[in-house]
């Protein structure tokens, strides 16, 4: 039998408390960003309306008309697919927070984005730990450098790290790459000072093993909107 948004959603909350229980979190320490990149806006006001505060898109040309009447105003809409920076003013009015940070051209392009629009943006510098070609993401190597640059912006917001973990069979397989980003978070915080508490990672095959390695958001799509 096919479960319900509510079921399911309900079912994700009860796996993220589980998980945090088991790293000595609380299940507040960690948010749920639910990806509605695949559903329409009947279904995201369906989420909002059982409790969901947080939801996650990739695309900025999808989100201008599912968007077009912005969500309430405790509601975050956040960006965390791959950004190209003529998108960046688009972007920048959509979206309260943006997850995939991974260059410095970037970063220009948001802050004079951020500047002309009057608004602060929320961004966490995305990082490839895991080597992928295909996969965006700064190497861990350069992103001391973009965390300067964004701490030196006049209208962007530090809030920490992204990763996305390779597809591999089984949950244990990405635990390495999760880990991997809270210690490079640790320390880039003592290198540069800037406190990065956020970190985004995990999704729907792998979100309890990035909660047990430290994960504060989680990005869960299929697992909620099937």
């Amino acid at each position: 039998m096919d479960l319900t948004l509510a079921q399911r959603l309900e079912s994700v909350l009860e796996r993220i408390a589980e998980a945090a229980a088991r790293s000595g979190r609380s299940a507040g320490d960690v948010t749920l960003i639910g990806v509605s990149k695949t559903v329409d806006r009947a279904t995201v006001d369906a989420a909002y309306a059982l409790g969901l505060r947080h939801f996650g898109e990739n695309r900025v040309q999808d989100c201008i008309e599912k968007f077009a009447t912005p969500l309430p105003e405790d509601a975050t809409l956040h960006e965390i697919g791959q950004l190209q920076t003529n998108k960046a003013k688009q972007a920048v009015r959509l979206f309260d927070v943006i997850h995939s940070v991974d260059r410095p051209s970037l970063v220009d392009a948001l802050e004079k984005a951020a500047g002309q629009a009057g608004k602060r943006v929320g961004v966490l510098v995305q990082v490839n730990v895991a080597g992928e070609d295909q996969k965006a993401g700064c190497e861990p190597a350069e992103a001391a450098g973009l965390i300067e640059a964004i701490e030196a912006s006049s209208s962007l917001d530090l809030l920490g790290l992204m990763t996305m973990a390779p597809l591999v069979a089984t949950a244990e397989e990405a635990r390495p790459v999760f880990a991997g980003l809270r210690e490079l978070r640790d320390r880039l915080a003592t290198e540069t000072g800037a406190p990065l508490p956020w970190l985004s990672m995990g999704m729907t095959n792998d979100f309890e093993a990035a909660i047990e390695e430290g994960a504060t958001h989680v990005r869960v799509g299929r697992a909620i909107f099937a």
